[in-house]
């Protein structure tokens, strides 16, 4: 009989290691003043009120993802 919680307690390891090394990554592209911006994302800026809105980065990382998990969940 599998005990669910070791499932669970895997997922949850994957998951932790995957954010530390994508928090690492953009930490450390941050830090190393490598910027990027797709046409499609909104930048306004009006005197001393910015604000930046990522739709084009938002919508190309949300389809990379997705066939990421499609591939990964199709066994």
């Amino acid at each position: 009989m599998v005990n669910p919680w070791e499932d669970i307690g895997r997922l949850l390891i994957v998951g932790g290691m995957f954010l530390l090394v994508a928090g690492s990554a953009i930490f450390m592209l941050g830090r190393s003043g490598m910027t990027w911006h797709l046409p499609g994302d909104i930048f306004i800026n009006k005197g001393n009120f910015s604000i930046f809105f990522p739709l084009a980065t938002c919508i190309l990382i949300s389809i990379v993802l997705t066939i990421i998990l499609n591939t990964i969940g199709r066994r």
